[in-house]
């Protein structure tokens, strides 16, 4: 599946570039004032793909993201098919407002990376209703999950 991402009209003269790395990966490139932003929009493997997909989407996401330079303000976003939860160790990184109580195990594989590249889940950093933290829910509408998420730098 191919992802990309939608521009307002508006900021369309701002755009330096736009490319779609893989199947679950695609990033834009904006012109700031005082620094470029770099959008990094992603579908990553869900919980039932094998360990070996879900490593290798990961290592091949922290090469793009080391390949933008350090004074990019960058964002990642979309879907992570991971579940956050509340865990002590991982609050400075995801903070206290999750939905679920644990991490899955595709949580983990997002929370370390972000530890090492000073990343934070600024989508938990709020307080808001359990209402509006779902980001997925079931066909049958009875289950419901936040596994949609927003990392960007600790310094922003």
């Amino acid at each position: 599946m191919r992802i990309g991402l939608s521009v307002h009209y508006r900021i369309v003269p701002a755009v330096q570039r736009v490319e779609s790395v893989s199947n679950g990966l695609s990033y834009i490139v904006l012109s700031g004032r005082w620094f470029n932003i770099t959008v990094l929009n992603m579908y990553a493997p869900s919980k039932e793909k094998s360990d070996d997909s879900k490593d290798s989407f990961y290592e091949y996401l922290e090469q793009v993201f080391d390949h933008f330079p350090k004074y990019h303000k960058k964002i990642l976003l979309k879907d992570f098919n991971v579940k956050l939860g509340r865990e002590d160790i991982f609050k400075p990184s995801i903070g206290n407002e999750s939905l679920h109580r644990d991490n899955n195990d595709n949580g983990v594989r997002i929370v370390n990376p972000a530890k090492s590249k000073n990343l934070v889940v600024k989508s938990m950093m709020f307080s808001q209703r359990n209402i509006h933290k779902y980001t997925w829910t079931s066909p049958d509408g009875k289950t419901h999950s936040q596994v949609d998420h927003i990392l960007i730098n600790r310094r922003w």
